[in-house]
């Protein structure tokens, strides 16, 4: 049995070692990560996956974000430890974290990412939203939480931190 979980400060390294251990190394090394340097995960979204003697089996993270200066949800990484990948924990960790974005009335979310998995779960490419390079366009995938979540929202990804004029 897999319980869901928010992240507490107390999984920060536990949840470190698994996307070492499941990502390339050098991940950190992404645009990505220059957008959440310093930045705090969403409390609440950011979740873990433990079995049934608390063994961390999966993890992942929201971070905020802004696209032309509206907030946005940036989704990753997400990670399942690969003695139980296949049972469909990433799935679960994705739609519970959603659905938990949803009920905190975030408008949209984004990631970077390979569109045939992520339009399973509504992902779609987003045109004019901007990610820092050296980002594939293509891999740049969005979906609204709420309803119209990114009518009109166009624009370079910058940090949450930036300072709003």
């Amino acid at each position: 049995m897999i319980e869901l979980q928010p992240e507490t400060p107390a999984d920060w390294w536990e949840v470190e070692a698994l996307y070492d251990l499941c990502f390339a190394p050098g991940r950190e090394a992404l645009s990505s990560y220059r957008l959440r340097d310093g930045i705090a995960p969403v409390a609440g979204l950011s979740l873990v996956a433990r079995d049934s003697r608390a063994i961390l089996a999966g993890a992942i993270r929201f971070w905020p974000v802004r696209v032309a200066e509206k907030p946005v949800l940036l989704l990753g990484p997400v990670a399942v430890h690969p003695t139980r990948q296949g049972e469909g924990l990433g799935g679960a960790l994705i739609r519970d974290a959603l659905a938990a974005a949803r009920d905190d009335k975030w408008q949209r979310a984004m990631l970077v990412g390979d569109a045939p998995y992520y339009g399973r779960f509504g992902f779609t490419p987003l045109k004019g939203v901007v990610m820092p390079p050296p980002t594939n366009p293509d891999r740049v995938l969005g979906l609204d939480l709420l309803p119209g979540g990114w009518d009109g929202v166009r624009g370079a990804v910058t940090r949450w931190d930036t300072v709003q004029h």
